[in-house]
């Protein structure tokens, strides 16, 4: 679209002083974050507060959504030094609440599970007071691969929806609307007592009806928090922008989804499916010791 971009999403950040330092942790380390590849708004933030979210399974990935600019090339074989360097990281950034999320891995026979779950089980290593949250892939809803990261134990599972299921041809053309909620069904299914999360990006050309719908079908498959944000397209080779959305509009969707069910929201231009994801988990903990 040709629409110059809304005031409400030019980000003013000053500070760079921790920036420099988490960047040369995650050199040292041979680690890869989403904030960097994904070209993340948010990036500047969240290194200058000293936290990331760690991109496991490589850098190149294997299915070909238009949205993301995670790169789409032929992967790399696993690193099996990852999960000691993650944790590793962890401790030199003090982190208290850890998001890992991955490349999807199709070539893969479990899709990278058990390497989720690697990295989960070095996370706990390291000892109490760390809240774990991963944002996987479908696993091409394979149930035993799902199972290995379920039993893992993380404090939440967070599997994106992206979008609206008519929109999927064009904006995830190789994932299934179905098959994604059915991932967050059988988490819980599982274990009960793991927290599911999932994101929806507006700006495609959704409708009302088909938003609300997905926020129906989201709570139907038992998910506990929603992250909704604003698409920002990261070149003219990708989805391009349809519609800028209001802040106002957010807030709108924000009520309605609590109204479904949903235990926390976080709605707005910038949001991201890991920006602030400690807010969520410590609020529902507040409230549950409350009740």
């Amino acid at each position: 679209m040709d629409q110059p971009k809304p005031d409400w999403l030019k980000i003013k950040f000053n500070g760079e002083k921790s920036r420099e330092y988490v960047e040369e942790i995650l050199r040292k380390l041979f680690l890869n974050t989403v904030c960097e590849e994904a070209n993340c708004p948010n990036i500047r933030e969240c290194f200058n507060r000293k936290t990331a979210t760690f991109m496991i399974l490589g850098r190149y990935c294997t299915r070909n959504c238009t949205f993301c600019n995670v790169q789409k090339k032929i992967p790399l074989p696993l690193d099996p030094e990852e999960p000691g360097h993650i944790a590793e990281a962890v401790k030199k950034m003090n982190l208290k609440y850890v998001v890992i999320t991955s490349v999807t891995r199709d070539d893969l026979i479990d899709g990278g599970a058990e390497h989720f779950a690697n990295v989960i089980k070095e996370l706990k290593n390291i000892g109490t007071g760390i809240a774990i949250e991963v944002l996987i892939p479908d696993f091409q809803g394979n149930f035993n691969a799902l199972s290995k990261v379920v039993e893992a134990k993380p404090d939440v599972i967070n599997h994106n929806v992206e979008t609206v299921p008519r929109l999927y041809p064009t904006v995830r053309p190789m994932a299934i609307y179905k098959r994604s909620l059915e991932v967050l069904a059988n988490v819980k299914l599982m274990n009960k007592d793991i927290l599911t999360k999932s994101g929806i990006m507006l700006g495609f050309g959704e409708k009302e009806k088909e938003i609300i719908e997905v926020f129906i079908d989201l709570r139907n498959a038992g998910c506990d928090f929603l992250t909704i944000g604003q698409y920002l397209s990261p070149s003219k080779h990708h989805h391009p922008i349809i519609e800028y959305i209001h802040p106002d509009i957010f807030e709108k969707y924000k009520r309605l989804a609590i109204k479904a069910g949903f235990k926390d929201v976080a709605s707005a231009p910038l949001v991201r499916s890991s920006y602030h994801a400690e807010q969520m988990l410590e609020g529902f903990l507040q409230n549950d010791k409350k009740d």
